[in-house]
């Protein structure tokens, strides 16, 4: 949900549902990487309440895209430590066995 002002489309205020500083936090991350971005923060309202607000303030550009952009820039950042990842355990898999052959010929 936007909340943000008519008059200014380059500061709104965006509300996730069933989200907390997992998200909120790497957003903010995301969003203040981008030059377009004046201020970002967010606020959690409550801890009971699952629900966190992100503030964005751009130097003119529509606030909703600048979130979008970093939404998507977010998601690229998760895809390459995902990818990462994966090919750190396959190679680590992949190394293991000679590993455990060269052990059992020194006992």
């Amino acid at each position: 949900m936007e909340h943000g002002s008519i008059k200014d489309p380059s500061r709104a205020t965006f509300s996730f549902v069933d989200e907390d500083h997992t998200l909120a936090n790497s957003l903010r991350y995301s969003l203040n990487q981008d030059a377009r971005v004046s201020y970002c923060g967010y606020s959690i309202p409550h801890p009971s309440d699952a629900r966190v607000n992100i503030r964005v303030q751009t130097t003119g550009d529509p606030a909703r895209e600048v979130l979008k952009d970093a939404c998507q820039n977010l998601k690229l950042m998760c895809q390459h430590v995902r990818t990462s990842f994966d090919e750190s355990v396959a190679d680590f898999r992949n190394n293991e066995p000679s590993k455990m052959e060269t052990s059992d010929s020194e006992n």
